[in-house]
């Protein structure tokens, strides 16, 4: 809103400073200032109204140290988290963009299912909350959503360059890049790690006919669904322990802002020899309110949590880094960069597949892990839990750097 605002301002009027809000990154760095001032002044009022309204978690005993301390703690601290990013985006951000409306549709989505699964396990006093299947079906209604308006969306673009031997020179304000092509629609997405390294979803229809390109939404859809499904219930079995869900988030956000960065700038798009997505640096906005509202959340989450995000913010946080991941192209990045989330997935598959089946071999269900998700079998191990957090965080940047390198090794 202040954007277009200031804008009108500085049209009519030349008011002095209001050209600032042009920019992404004085945009950006005020809506990180705001979001952490909302989630750490407000969020404390937010934690005395669920502590008034006895907003606790209900801990079940399964053994572990330190377990029985936390019940009482007032759960459903996502909403922290959703009003730190919304209402810092909302005054920043470009409303007309289509990526921050997807985001946007994203965060109160995806928000709402968690509020009723938090919901239902206190006040209905059921501890398994909204039934699965109504979580999944949820879930693939965003990714029917997502998928389709970034298929058919006309604003949803890219840049090529122009041939070599078309290329001319064209000087910038800020320098020198090569002329790109016009602007068009594309199932182009990026692969990390090869040379080459972009893939279009459409060659997985064409091979049979160059004409059902056109229906290569058939293919691209079930992927978004696949991607923000999982991506949100890793982050969903990631939220165990005080503080890993929230920094672990933050980290992986902040790295997409980079790509986000990057890939709707003509220059730096050109100087890595990446994808030029116009229109999608106005994701900067939104992961940089997100990345604030998450380390904010994260002042009154850490060991001892004084609040704890509940399914409210998982399940959030999780469909949000699922949907910057494909909007930025960069989906098929996401078992590097939400490499956490994704051993955390896998330790539970893993588990219940080998006990079903030594069960069913030899009679009794064997483990590979003391426990799952994965941080839990550490807890049992004899690790305190800040010690395995902090260890996540590291494993998690080391993860990001690996990603953010991929911009140029290939």
């Amino acid at each position: 809103m202040l954007y277009y605002l200031f804008d009108y301002l500085e049209k009519q009027y030349q008011f002095p400073g209001a050209s600032l809000f042009g920019f992404i990154t004085f945009r950006a760095a005020m809506a990180i200032i705001l979001s952490l001032l909302i989630s750490t002044i407000y969020g404390k009022r937010i934690i005395g109204f669920l502590q008034k309204q006895q907003v606790g978690e209900t801990i079940r005993d399964l053994g572990l140290e330190g377990q029985v301390e936390k019940a009482g703690t007032p759960t459903m601290g996502g909403i922290i988290i959703i009003l730190a990013t919304l209402i810092p985006v909302l005054l920043f951000a470009k409303l007309d963009n289509v990526y921050i409306l997807l985001l946007i549709v994203t965060t109160v989505w995806m928000g709402a299912i968690g509020f009723v699964d938090d919901y239902i396990k206190k006040f209905k006093n059921d501890k398994e909350g909204l039934k699965g299947k109504f979580k999944v079906l949820g879930q693939v209604g965003l990714g029917v959503i997502v998928g389709t308006t970034l298929y058919f969306h006309p604003e949803v673009t890219i840049k090529e360059k122009m041939p070599v031997v078309q290329q001319e020179v064209v000087v910038t304000e800020s320098g020198q890049t090569r002329q790109f092509k016009p602007e068009e629609k594309s199932t182009k997405t990026t692969i990390p790690f090869v040379k080459s390294n972009e893939f279009d979803y459409a060659d997985l229809i064409t091979w049979i006919n160059p004409g059902y390109a056109k229906y290569a939404w058939i293919l691209f859809i079930p992927i978004v669904i696949f991607i923000i499904t999982a991506v949100s219930n890793g982050a969903n079995l990631t939220d165990g322990i005080d503080g890993l869900a929230a920094g672990t988030s933050a980290i992986i956000a902040l790295t997409l802002g980079i790509f986000a960065w990057v890939s709707g700038n003509i220059i730096f798009s050109d100087y890595l020899n990446i994808m030029y997505i116009p229109r999608v640096e106005e994701i900067t906005i939104y992961i940089t309110a997100f990345v604030g509202a998450l380390i904010g959340f994260l002042w009154y989450n850490t060991y001892p949590a004084q609040v704890f995000m509940g399914d409210t913010g998982s399940l959030t946080i999780g469909g949000i880094i699922a949907v910057i991941a494909v909007a930025v192209r960069k989906e098929w990045l996401i078992p590097v960069l939400c490499g956490i989330f994704l051993a955390e997935n896998l330790s539970v598959v893993l588990q219940v597949s080998y006990f079903k089946y030594t069960k069913k071999k030899f009679g009794e269900g064997k483990r590979i892990f003391k426990m799952s998700p994965l941080h839990h079998h550490y807890q049992k191990s004899g690790y305190h839990e800040s010690k395995i957090v902090t260890r996540f965080w590291i494993v998690g940047i080391i993860l990001a750097i690996v990603s953010i390198v991929t911009l140029k090794i290939r």
